[in-house]
């Protein structure tokens, strides 16, 4: 495909190529450890809680600093924002790679997660720079379809390392291609900055971030403790004030760091649905089905990489003929009709037996589902704010999709956990069934089998199994409930909103 930009320049090419080269490294990021994870388990050991932050550690991070990130590449020059990213981001993957203990590593991986914020917003906010109206639409396709190929990739590019050279191998490869990003995005990359920039709003950033951390870190606890636990409580309690107080900040500040009048336009409110969709539809999938496969099924690391590819692989392609689809259909008709489809997957797979080959088909129509929105969430994102204030808007929608993706993470495993002890509980195991239930969702049944001595693993396993298939079914519903918010979203507007807030011809609904 060829991608013509405002000037023709061919180094607006290999700025597309430098940024999508550093969105590729935070997939594998988020895949390999997860693949690894009972390797990971065998040779850092960990709590179940420690070994729940080996994902939520990088996710945490990364949502909760994006829209700083965003903030800090507007006030400072997105590509100077860019390449301290990728920086820290490299230092922190040899550093999880050398880790001697869980506690190091899940450290390490928060690193990672503020060195991939800043690198995703400065080089995102930078290639909306480059692009206007329908072609931004087009570049920003080929950023979700980097993505896509980090998903698709990531899970089998991992088993094969992990099988060859171990699990810490995995960060060899991310470091190796945000080199060549930096390297790259070094030459070709003009900075560039919002020239009404005031500075950062630090007390919108501190108080989100603590309001996030402090959300997250109290649903991972709860499995653990119990919801009526004073510290749960605490947390939660916490993470609800901080809240309150960042719409304050934000409501006084004269330049915010979430513009909340914002959410006047239903567009807006829209494509901020939109980027929670994934969350709940399809990433929580990515960190619970090679649990799944490889701890509970006993599949091989390589196996359970294949069957991760029909999930992810749809994300190579779909997401680049959704942005050339945008010419002809209303991306709101695009996103509404991909989310319903993943919807329809989420059941099928809930209805599937664990076969190898049984479980391909609707594991290619979730992913077929969630890569039509895929392509298009970028490019919408960006189109809803003043192009100056492009590393707001990325901010923004990455930190609600990041955001959600790391609190739907914590709470689809508390809720994995808890309903497996209830299936436990329902076949006549009456003690220690939380802290089986807790195991058996990091996919160690070995251990489960410990604390539930007269239960055999065929039951562990079947409890599981039944507990996550009536999750899959809570999902689907969440993402039909947010497959009508976000079509009816896209499609609103009224002259008043497209005055305010410019949108590219090609996308109006």
């Amino acid at each position: 495909m060829t991608l013509k930009t405002t000037n023709g320049s061919a180094e607006r090419w290999l700025v597309l190529l430098s940024v999508c080269l550093a969105a590729m490294t935070m997939p594998l990021t988020f895949t390999g450890p997860a693949v690894a994870l009972s390797r990971i388990a065998a040779d850092l050991g960990g709590s179940p809680i420690a070994l729940n932050w080996v994902t939520n550690a990088f996710m945490l991070t990364f949502g909760a600093s994006l829209m700083a990130a965003g903030a800090l590449a507007d006030n400072h020059g997105r590509k100077r924002i860019f390449l301290a990213g990728l920086c820290l981001y490299v230092v922190a993957s040899l550093g999880a790679m050398l880790a001697p203990d869980i506690a190091w590593f899940d450290m390490f991986r928060a690193a990672q997660g503020i060195g991939s914020s800043l690198a995703f917003a400065g080089g995102a906010s930078a290639l909306a720079q480059e692009f206007e109206g329908p072609l931004r639409l087009r570049a920003f396709s080929f950023l979700g379809t980097s993505f896509g190929i980090g998903l698709a990739f990531g899970p089998i590019a991992s088993g094969l390392l992990i099988s060859a050279f171990g699990w810490r191998s995995i960060f060899v490869l991310v470091a190796a291609l945000a080199i060549a990003s930096a390297v790259l995005g070094l030459r070709t990359i003009r900075d560039s900055r919002d020239p009404d920039a005031t500075g950062l709003d630090w007390a919108g950033a501190g108080t989100f971030t603590i309001a996030l951390a402090s959300l997250t870190y109290g649903v991972l606890q709860a499995p653990q403790s119990g919801w009526a636990n004073p510290l749960v409580i605490a947390l939660l309690t916490v993470a609800l004030v901080f809240f309150a107080v960042f719409v304050m900040v934000e409501q006084r500040v004269r330049r915010p760091m979430l513009d909340l009048t914002l959410f006047r336009f239903p567009r807006f409110v829209g494509v901020q649905f939109l980027a929670a969709a994934p969350a709940h539809g399809f990433v929580v999938l990515l960190v619970l089905l090679p649990i799944r496969f490889i701890g509970i099924e006993g599949m091989g690391e390589i196996k359970a990489g294949q069957l991760m590819i029909c999930l992810s692989g749809p994300l190579l392609i779909l997401p680049l003929l959704a942005g050339q689809l945008a010419r002809w259909i209303a991306p709101a008709t695009i996103c509404g009709v991909g989310l319903l489809v993943t919807a329809a997957g989420l059941v099928w797979l809930s209805l599937t037996p664990p076969v190898d080959i049984a479980l391909v088909a609707p594991l290619v129509l979730i992913g077929v589902g969630i890569a039509l929105p895929w392509g298009l969430m970028d490019g919408l994102a960006v189109s809803v704010v003043p192009r100056e204030r492009a590393g707001m808007a990325v901010g923004i929608f990455n930190t609600t999709r990041v955001a959600c993706e790391g609190v739907a993470v914590a709470i689809v495993m508390a809720t994995l956990s808890g309903v497996t002890a209830a299936q436990l509980a329902a076949q006549g195991a009456s003690t220690n069934t939380a802290a089986a239930a807790q195991l058996l969702v990091t996919g160690n049944v070995g251990a489960s089998t410990q604390h539930l001595p007269t239960a055999s693993a065929a039951i562990l396993v079947g409890a599981y199994e039944a507990a996550f298939d009536r999750l899959l079914i809570v999902l689907a519903a969440i993402t039909i409930v947010t497959a009508l918010v976000v079509f009816l979203g896209l499609r609103r507007g009224s002259t008043v909103e497209h005055e305010a807030v410019p949108v590219p011809a090609c996308q109006e609904g």
